[in-house]
């Protein structure tokens, strides 16, 4: 049920937000050139590693570099990146990790494989089990503003609860955190 519903709306969002793809497409191209799109490991389903695909909202030539370890990430984030950021919008490409069955609409967020001790935390208690996701759980209880340990329990506690009535809670509050622009780190 959870990956058919997640194919239906991925499938949905995509064809309805084509326009918007291809406005941040040339957007992207327009004040930074290629590349378009972002791709990074990360950690998904059983611990595996994927690629997961956002929009690039960093400068040409900074590197595979968590935003939180460059001593210098607002001059490095492009003004475009800056808004996409803002808004969300640079997750949307994540909707083809849903349609390739890496990624889920909800569930933990996907770690940087580097990420060691939250990883850690995560085998332990089972969140492994499930598809990562463009939102999840922890996102709508904190997101940048809670630590590695807090994020680890909710996701445990996401697996715990999983339900189709649990993630359709979740959808709705990240809709509302992301028009709100709630828990977000200036970046």
């Amino acid at each position: 049920m959870k990956r058919f519903f997640d194919m239906f709306v991925s499938i949905f969002a995509v064809i309805l937000l084509s326009p918007l793809f291809l406005i941040v497409s040339l957007a992207i191209l327009i004040t930074d050139g290629k590349p378009v799109l972002f791709r990074q490991e990360r950690v998904g389903k059983d611990n595996k590693i994927f690629t997961v695909y956002k929009f690039r909202t960093m400068r040409n030539g900074v590197g595979d570099i968590a935003t939180a370890d460059l001593s210098d990430a607002n001059e490095k984030i492009t003004k475009t990146g800056k808004f996409l950021r803002l808004t969300s919008i640079d997750e949307l490409p994540q909707l083809f990790n849903i349609l390739n069955g890496t990624m889920s609409l909800v569930g933990p967020r996907p770690l940087i494989p580097a990420e060691k001790e939250i990883r850690e935390l995560r085998e332990k208690y089972g969140v492994y089990s499930v598809r990562p996701g463009i939102t999840g759980y922890a996102q709508i209880n904190g997101r940048d503003n809670i630590d590695d340990a807090t994020k680890a329990l909710l996701d445990k506690e996401y697996i715990e609860k999983q339900s189709f009535i649990f993630d359709m809670k979740i959808i709705f509050k990240t809709f509302m955190k992301v028009l709100k622009r709630a828990d977000i780190k200036d970046k």
